[in-house]
C-alpha cells in the first residue's frame, strides 16, 4: 500500500524538527566559539556574532595544556576501547557457548551491575582504587570500567544468534574453543564490536566525575577536566571555552559519523535474538 502524501509530509516534518532540535545546541556551541567573551551570554540572545573572532580557535589550539589533555584522553580512550572489546567479548562467548558449573549464577552476578547506578558505588570504588595505589595513573581511568555488564549482555545476545551446527562442525574437525572464537565468531562480530567500541570510546572521552576524583596530576588531565578547570580559572573567556568545547567534541562527532551505518546494523543484529 502506497504511503499518502500527507503522511510523508508529517514524517518529513517531524524528522526535520528532530534534526534541528538535536543539532541546534551543537551549532550554537561551534558558532559561539567565534564570539567575544561578552557576546556569548549577551542579553538579548544573538545566535551569530557581530564580529567573527577566528583567533579563539587558533588560541586554544596553541595552548599546550589543551593539546596535552586531548592527546592523553585520546590515548586512554583507545586503550580502554580495545580492552573493553577483548574482555567483554571473551566473557560474552563463554556465557553464550560454554557450559560450566554455576553458569546461571555467575551470569546473574555479572549482569547485576546493569541495575546499580554508578553514583551509588562511586565512593566505594574510590576507596578501592585508593587502597590499591592507583590514583594519579592512567590505569585508574581504564581498568575499573573495562568489564561492562551492558556490553557483555549486548555481545552475548549476538553470539546466541550464531548457528550451533557451525560450532559443532568445527569441534568435530578438531578446532579448539579459541580457534572457533577467532575464526568463526570474531569475523562476524563487526557490527556489535563497532557499537561496543564506539560506546566505550564515548564513555571514556566524556567522563568527568571519575577523572576529577582520581586524577590530580596535570600530565594526566583529561579533556573534560581541562574544560572544567578552564571555566573555573578563566570563567569570563566564554568564547575560548566554547571553541575548546567544540574542538573537544570533534573526535566523537567524527567517530559517530564514520561508523553510523555499522552502529545501526549492529543494534539490529544483536537485537534479533
Amino acid at each position: 500500500m502506497r504511503e499518502s502524501l500527507g503522511s510523508r509530509i508529517v514524517k518529513w516534518t517531524l524528522g526535520v524538527l528532530i534534526v534541528v532540535s538535536t543539532m541546534l545546541p551543537l551549532a550554537w556551541m561551534i558558532i559561539a566559539g567565534f564570539k567575544g567573551k561578552n557576546e556569548v551570554l549577551r542579553t538579548p540572545f544573538q545566535f551569530f556574532p557581530d564580529i567573527w573572532i577566528w583567533q579563539n580557535y587558533a588560541q586554544i589550539l596553541q595552548d599546550p595544556a589543551f593539546m596535552q589533555a586531548m592527546f592523553i584522553t585520546f590515548v586512554g580512550a583507545v586503550i580502554f576501547t580495545v580492552l573493553s572489546l577483548a574482555v567483554n567479548s571473551f566473557a560474552a562467548y563463554a556465557f553464550a557457548r560454554l557450559d560450566f558449573r554455576g553458569k546461571k549464577l555467575w551470569w546473574a552476578y555479572c549482569i547485576t551491575p546493569m541495575f546499580v547506578p554508578g553514583m551509588a558505588i562511586l565512593l566505594t570504588s574510590f576507596v578501592v582504587v585508593s587502597n590499591l595505589g592507583m590514583l594519579n595513573t592512567l590505569a585508574v581511568l581504564i581498568i575499573p570500567g573495562v568489564a561492562s555488564a551492558a556490553q557483555m549482555f549486548f555481545i552475548r545476545q549476538f553470539y546466541l544468534n550464531t548457528p550451533v551446527a557451525i560450532e559443532e562442525a568445527a569441534l568435530i574437525d578438531g578446532a579448539s574453543r579459541w580457534k572457533i572464537f577467532w575464526t568463526i565468531f570474531l569475523p562476524q562480530s563487526q557490527g556489535p564490536f563497532v557499537v561496543v567500541g564506539v560506546g566505550s570510546f564515548l564513555a571514556y572521552w566524556n567522563a568527568y566525575v571519575w577523572p576529577i576524583l582520581t586524577i590530580q596530576d596535570p600530565a594526566l588531565t583529561q579533556i573534560m577536566q581541562y574544560l572544567a578547570n578552564f571555566r573555573s580559572d578563566r570563567g569570563n573567556e566564554w568564547g575560548l571555552l566554547m571553541a575548546g568545547s567544540a574542538l573537544a567534541a570533534l573526535p566523537t562527532i567524527l567517530l559517530v559519523l564514520i561508523f553510523q551505518r555499522y552502529i545501526v546494523n549492529g543494534v539490529r543484529l544483536a537485537g534479533m535474538k
